[in-house]
């Protein structure tokens, strides 16, 4: 849901991908579910841990903190056979605290042939057994490892967008009541992901744990300041060097963080508050209606692995009016976004900053991410898990690394650095 680098493109999901994806990992189809995990012999040798790994430890604080998963309640995890150990150990320690787990397997082999060897007549079937899934699933963990990024490369946007109407049902249901948790959140490590950030993949792996293993309560605390400080105000102007000029109100609007705990008071917000991506560390909202005027420019991202240049949105009335963009992927990323054929594509969806201060990326890095302290991302359609309305299947993501953010006229990140 990148794929969610640029375009959060649902529409090739089953019910635990879209729902488990819906901000960041590429779109793709997963397994039916089983009750427990796949066989070891199905995953790929593990690979020695580096030394700041701990699984075991992730595990537990994603089921006991992260997830918050209550005895007797029902747990979907969903990853790859080549996570089996991770997937092992949160299903040990969901059923450790009395929960009841079952884990739903993918791969990149599975996901493109049950998009590309599906006849086309069954796009728009109804998921009635997502649908029986969504009532009685508590909680989702998902790995979001995405190792392929152009898995999809050839699909008809057309059919991907027929697949994503038919899915949103299913979606609305599970997302407004499924406490979810994804680990990767955009910085899972793999190569090409380490390749387009500029750094190695070991160096992009400590990133990783890093951001995940930082103090939840200090992160709490910085999360408290910053939503604190947005919920209490009106206009937000965003800027950067590359042309980026955005107004947009969040007066009134409700502001949540994802902090890496569910707290009581997250419960009680309903699914979009009690939902963490790891590593943790952002504040987002979403923006009164028809608030949103001026223009966004994502300067690098990636379409299924090809670049987009100067990615520009055009935003008058909280719409999108306009649209433009160079290099080898904005063809493929201007179909898809064509094909879909709903106006709540075009919503200006949500405003995001990161507050992480354990995630750095290179300041030579022209890509951005969620979850780095001073980062800003703003994004169209889809805003569900940002506590808003808009279930359309799509939606576009663009990272503005080196922003600055003002808050009726304060600021709240200055040139990428947050000020709180």
């Amino acid at each position: 849901m990148n794929p969610r680098l640029i375009a959060t493109a649902l529409s090739a999901a089953t019910l635990a991908a879209l729902v488990s994806c819906q901000r960041s990992a590429p779109p793709e189809a997963t397994a039916p579910a089983t009750a427990t995990p796949a066989p070891a012999s199905t995953a790929a040798p593990a690979e020695p841990k580096a030394a700041y790994t701990d699984l075991e430890q992730l595990a537990q604080r994603v089921v006991t903190q992260s997830a918050a998963v209550k005895e007797g309640e029902v747990v979907l995890i969903t990853g790859r056979p080549s996570d089996a150990e991770l997937l092992e150990n949160l299903a040990v320690n969901v059923r450790k605290v009395g929960g009841l787990p079952f884990i739903e397997y993918s791969s990149d082999r599975l996901a493109k042939r049950l998009f590309f060897d599906v006849p086309e007549k069954y796009d728009t079937q109804a998921d009635t057994l997502g649908s029986k899934l969504a009532d009685i699933v508590d909680v989702q963990i998902s790995l979001g490892n995405n190792a392929t990024q152009d898995l999809f490369e050839g699909a008809d946007p057309k059919r991907m967008a027929a697949r994503g109407k038919a899915a949103e049902p299913v979606a609305q249901k599970f997302l407004r009541k499924v406490r979810n948790v994804e680990i990767g959140n955009n910085l899972y490590p793999t190569p090409w992901r380490a390749k387009q950030y500029g750094l190695e993949e070991d160096a992009l792996a400590r990133t990783f744990w890093n951001g995940v293993n930082l103090d939840y309560s200090e992160l709490q605390a910085r999360g408290t300041q910053v939503k604190v400080a947005i919920a209490g105000g009106n206009e937000v102007h965003i800027t950067n060097p590359n042309g980026t000029d955005l107004t947009l109100s969040v007066k009134g609007r409700p502001v949540l963080t994802s902090d890496g705990v569910v707290s009581a008071e997250d419960m009680k917000g309903g699914a979009a508050a009690a939902a963490a991506y790891l590593p943790a560390g952002e504040v987002y909202a979403t923006p009164v209606a028809g608030s949103a005027h001026g223009k966004v420019v994502s300067t690098l991202s990636y379409f299924r692995g090809k670049e987009v240049n100067n990615l520009t949105l055009t935003v008058d009335g909280g719409k999108v009016t306009a649209m433009t963009g160079e290099g080898p992927g904005y063809a493929g990323l201007k179909a898809e976004y064509d094909a879909v054929d709903d106006a709540r594509k075009d919503d200006v969806g949500f405003v995001d900053v990161g507050i992480n201060p354990n995630v750095t990326l290179p300041a030579t890095s022209k890509v951005g991410t969620w979850v780095p302290a001073g980062s800003v991302t703003v994004g169209t359609g889809f805003n569900v898990w940002a506590g808003g309305s808009n279930s359309v299947p799509y939606g576009l993501t663009l990272f503005l690394p080196g922003s600055t953010l003002t808050l009726d006229g304060k600021p709240i990140v200055e040139n990428g650095t947050l000020k709180l």
